[in-house]
């Protein structure tokens, strides 16, 4: 796989060597347990898969070769990069301006901008109104363009199937901004419906067997059909793709779900088209080595990146099915052996959990982060916590066992 060029000050030595020695001794990626830090005091578990993925470091390359080049021009990004307050930050530092936050919001207005300025995409991608409006300014929007390829991937499978009558069920968060561009590029090309998780599959299942009356459905998923959905037609054929972030086992569970309901209904296996190859592989590798780690006895987890990640939010759902675990965006969040300042994802604040190390020795902790995350803040939140312990290994002498 391609190889990027990423800010050095996003690189660990110490966990590039581990992955490097894992990929080595696990060519076919079949091992799933987690690698043991051993510092003494405190073990460390690090997930078989975690941090950047292919579409994050091409989004981080593209974005600061782009500064690089082009020094003295505006150069906008239509959101967030990614979802890491620490990336974001440092392409804002460099003078790049977002045109608008994460929900959509406009910061900036497009009016601001220049045929001679430069638009940054984001790796979740745009929608295709948003891409004629830059057109029609005169921006070229291709090379600049950093939608990740397996989100891409989603949108050609969408079309492909709508192209054969089907209409898109997309397993995602409505306001997500990817979520946002692959139902825009779904809707281009026939019907489309987004369903957040199971519980509205099923309750969308319900138009599909007639138990629940065809009208109601233009309330129940208000904002979230396309215009003119004919809720009589546009449910008898239908295929599943997903946000590329969520849960896979979810996104497969929804797809299995509705595929029973509609061959029941049809009486035919037709009216659903199989779109397994949707799910992302980075996200079903991390997710799955979430689920390897779970199964090493520890104490606690702590996972590590963006509040309003989604991809980190599901590694923080499988862990607390667990144990306690501690959602956190850096080291800093660390305050001291007795207290982590930690996000609930549930209700989007910040908690402060006292005595979260237990008072033993040796503490395991479990690690992993999600896949915008830099591998430098995993190293830091690992110095941190060691540092806790006064007889603790430095990490730069483990370094070695992995070289």
């Amino acid at each position: 796989m391609k190889s990027f060029e990423v800010p050095v000050n996003y690189r660990s030595p110490l966990i590039s060597a581990i992955k490097k020695k894992r990929k080595e001794t696990d060519k076919m990626k079949k091992d799933y347990s987690p690698t043991l830090l051993d510092f003494g005091p405190v073990q460390i578990f690090l997930a078989r898969h975690f941090g950047f993925c292919y579409g994050v470091e091409n989004a981080i390359e593209i974005a600061f070769r782009t500064v690089e080049e082009n020094q003295g021009k505006k150069i906008y990004l239509l959101s967030e990069m990614i979802h890491n307050p620490q990336v974001n930050a440092d392409l804002q530092s460099l003078g790049i301006t977002f045109l608008q936050d994460t929900h959509g919001k406009t910061l900036v207005p497009f009016s601001d901008i220049t045929k001679d300025d430069i638009v940054l995409i984001p790796a979740f991608g745009t929608t295709l109104q948003i891409e004629q409006q830059l057109k029609e300014i005169g921006i070229q929007t291709e090379k600049y363009d950093t939608t990740c390829p397996f989100v891409e991937k989603v949108w050609n499978r969408s079309q492909a199937i709508a192209s054969k009558n089907y209409t898109i069920v997309i397993h995602g968060k409505p306001t997500h901004e990817e979520t946002r561009a692959t139902f825009s590029h779904a809707v281009s090309s026939g019907p489309a419906v987004v369903v957040k998780d199971m519980k509205e599959a099923v309750e969308l299942a319900k138009y599909i067997t007639g138990e629940k009356p065809a009208d109601d459905f233009y309330a129940e998923f208000r904002h979230q059909h396309s215009a003119g959905f004919d809720i009589r037609k546009d449910l008898q054929r239908i295929g599943v793709v997903n946000q590329t972030t969520m849960l896979a086992s979810d996104t497969q569970a929804i797809a299995d779900y509705l595929k029973k309901i509609i061959t029941d209904t049809y009486q035919s296996a037709e009216h659903f088209a199989d779109t397994r190859d949707t799910l992302c592989y980075a996200t079903n590798d991390n997710q799955t080595a979430v689920s390897g780690m779970l199964e090493t006895k520890a104490d606690l987890a702590i996972v590590v990146g963006g509040y309003n990640s989604s991809n980190t939010s599901h590694l923080v759902e499988l862990c607390e099915e667990k144990l306690p675990v501690y959602f956190i965006s850096s080291a800093e969040k660390i305050i001291s052996a007795t207290e982590i300042l930690h996000h609930n994802f549930h209700t989007k604040e910040e908690i402060l959990t006292s005595g979260f190390l237990p008072e033993k020795e040796p503490v395991r902790i479990l690690i992993t982060s999600g896949a915008s995350c830099p591998d430098a803040i995993v190293e830091n939140v690992i110095r941190k916590l060691t540092g806790f312990y006064k007889d603790a290994f430095a990490p730069e002498k483990l370094i070695s066992q992995f070289i």
